[in-house]
């Protein structure tokens, strides 16, 4: 039998509340962004590199879970060290080199500019430790969950999965990543096993969002507009969870304002595509409860 959450709200008053908390999550990343937490972590992440597509790309084959992705000085210079025996992300670096070279017109030499590649190793975030904790981490502005997942979401999450040709799979995730929804085609979400019930559940309804809107896409369109990717996945996870009574903004604010470069336009921008499928996911697993019977 599929595990449903029981609700005695209406469709259409889970409708309502869904476009309500839509709008408070974008008033809480706008409160945010005139914050000393903000500040931090915008120098943090001003610290790396804008990569190509390309290398996009391999870092995802290689690690679909990394979020923040450095060398080994730079993680160093943020206060983070690589763990011994950690295994590099290979992608390719670019350096300026200046050659003489024969002007094949006039016969005379010129000096020419151009860029030699070569594959270089960098490290997400989770292969790192911080080297002095009291200096504070300015990543950290999601916050873990805590608690239990009373209505029962984690459990009707995946049976909507699973009963749609997915496997969800509790594993031991190294780092800061929760859970990871594949792009191949082996249609696995993986949710991390020492989650708290509450985080499980949450993380459960993002990759679930994931799974409705970006799994049937081109897995280059992904990873080069995984900013926008995550923003709806968290919002959509934000609203469902609140319409069943969980609130996750302890976590999700930070999250979405991270990937959403704390700009609250680029969350209102992604409501169509949030409300369509925050309705689909809270319909299919959730089940009315029956009315009182008068005495």
């Amino acid at each position: 039998m599929t595990r449903k959450v029981t609700t005695r709200k209406s469709t259409e008053e889970r409708r309502a509340e869904a476009e309500a908390l839509h709008e408070t999550i974008a008033e809480q990343i706008e409160a945010l962004r005139d914050s000393e937490t903000w500040t931090r972590f915008l120098a943090f992440a001003q610290a790396f590199h804008r990569y190509s597509l390309g290398n996009l790309l391999l870092i995802f084959a290689q690690s679909p879970e990394a979020t923040h992705v450095a060398g080994y000085r730079t993680w160093q210079s943020l206060n983070r060290q690589v763990r011994k025996g950690e295994r590099g992300i290979r992608i390719f670096g670019g350096r300026d080199i200046r050659e003489t070279v024969e002007n094949e017109q006039t016969g005379e030499e010129e000096e020419q500019r151009r860029v030699r590649f070569f594959p270089v190793s960098v490290f997400d975030m989770s292969q790192t430790d911080l080297i002095d904790p009291e200096a504070g981490d300015p990543s950290n502005i999601a916050h873990q969950l805590t608690g239990d997942d009373p209505a029962g979401i984690l459990d009707a999450v995946v049976d909507y999965l699973t009963g749609t040709g997915w496997t969800v799979e509790r594993e031991s995730i190294p780092g800061a990543a929760n859970g990871y929804t594949t792009t191949d085609d082996s249609r696995r979400v993986v949710i991390d096993a020492d989650l708290s019930p509450a985080q499980a559940a949450k993380t459960a309804l993002h990759e679930a969002a994931h799974v409705i809107l970006h799994a049937d896409e081109d897995h280059a369109e992904y990873v080069e507009h995984r900013g926008i990717k995550e923003t709806e996945a968290e919002s959509v996870a934000y609203i469902v969870a609140g319409i069943l009574g969980l609130d996750t903004s302890a976590y999700s604010v930070g999250y979405v304002a991270g990937w959403s470069k704390c700009d609250a336009d680029t969350v209102k921008a992604t409501a169509a595509n949030v409300l369509r499928t925050a309705h689909a996911l809270a319909d299919a697993i959730t089940t009315d409860s029956p009315a009182p019977v008068a005495a």
